[in-house]
C-alpha cells in the first residue's frame, strides 16, 4: 500500500501481542535485551520494540523480522531495514502494558507518547510545568485535574521526543495548550520559538499525544 508523506501513522499493541519467545529480536536487540534485569523494564522493551516491528511491517510491506531498532546516540530509536536506514522516522512510547509507536516520512520532526491518567503531586507541576500550566491546572474542577495534567504531561513528553531531547530538556521549556474533553489537539511553545502542533486522544484511563513538524494528519496503522 502508498502511504501519505503528508500523514503520521501510528499503531497500538499489548503486552498480551508480544510472543513469549525473543527470536524475533536481532542478535544486538537480544544482547540489550539481556542487559534488562528487572522484569518490568524488560516487558516494556520488548512490548516496545515489538510494537515499532508491526508498525514497520504495516508501513512499508515487509516482514517485520527485517527489521532492527537501534538507539540513536541522542537515544531517540532509529528504524533499520536489512541493516540499513529504514527511511522513516518512528517514535515509541507504552505505559500500564500498552505501546504505541508513530511513524512519518523523514525529515518529519516526530514524537508520540502514551500515559496512564492518574493524580500527581503538586511538587510534580512545580517541577515540570510552567507556571501559566499550573495556573490552568488549578482553575480546573477537582474531578479532572488528573486527566488535564496526564495530557499536558503526555503532550508534553511528545514534543520532547520530537525535539530529540526527552527529559534531558527541562520539560518546563515546552508550554502546552490543549484542547477537547476525550480528544483534541494542542500546541506547543517551546522556549526558542518553535512551535509544535499536535494531537490526543482518550481511550479509558489513558491518554495518547502526537507531535509532528510540519503538523500531519494522524491514521492508524491495521
Amino acid at each position: 500500500m502508498n502511504w501519505s508523506s503528508h500523514s503520521l501513522y501510528w499503531l497500538q499493541q499489548t503486552g498480551a501481542d508480544v510472543p513469549p519467545a525473543d527470536d524475533w529480536l536481532s542478535a544486538a536487540e537480544a544482547a540489550r535485551l539481556a542487559r534488562f534485569h528487572i522484569p518490568k523494564r524488560r516487558a516494556d522493551w520488548r512490548l516496545g520494540r515489538w510494537t515499532a516491528k508491526q508498525a514497520l511491517s504495516a508501513y512499508l510491506n515487509q516482514p517485520a523480522a527485517n527489521f532492527e531498532i537501534r538507539a540513536a546516540p541522542d537515544g531517540a530509536p532509529e528504524a533499520f531495514l536489512h541493516g540499513r536506514p529504514a527511511g522513516v522516522n518512528i517514535s515509541i512510547s507504552h505505559s500500564a502494558g500498552v505501546a504505541i509507536c508513530a511513524i512519518a516520512a523523514t525529515g518529519v520532526a516526530l514524537g508520540c507518547d502514551i500515559e496512564q491518567i492518574e493524580p500527581r503531586s503538586p511538587a510534580f507541576l512545580e517541577d515540570y510545568f510552567t507556571t501559566e500550566e499550573q495556573y490552568a491546572v488549578a482553575a480546573t474542577p477537582a474531578a479532572a485535574q488528573a486527566l488535564l495534567v496526564t495530557l499536558l504531561w503526555s503532550a508534553k513528553e511528545s514534543v520532547l521526543k520530537a525535539l530529540r531531547e526527552g527529559l534531558r530538556l527541562d520539560p518546563r521549556t515546552v508550554h502546552i495548550s490543549a484542547t477537547g474533553e476525550s480528544e483534541g489537539t494542542f500546541s506547543a511553545r517551546c522556549s526558542d520559538s518553535r512551535i509544535f502542533e499536535g494531537c490526543w486522544d482518550r481511550t479509558g484511563d489513558l491518554i495518547r499525544a502526537f507531535a509532528s513538524d510540519p503538523l500531519l494528519a494522524r491514521r492508524a496503522l491495521l
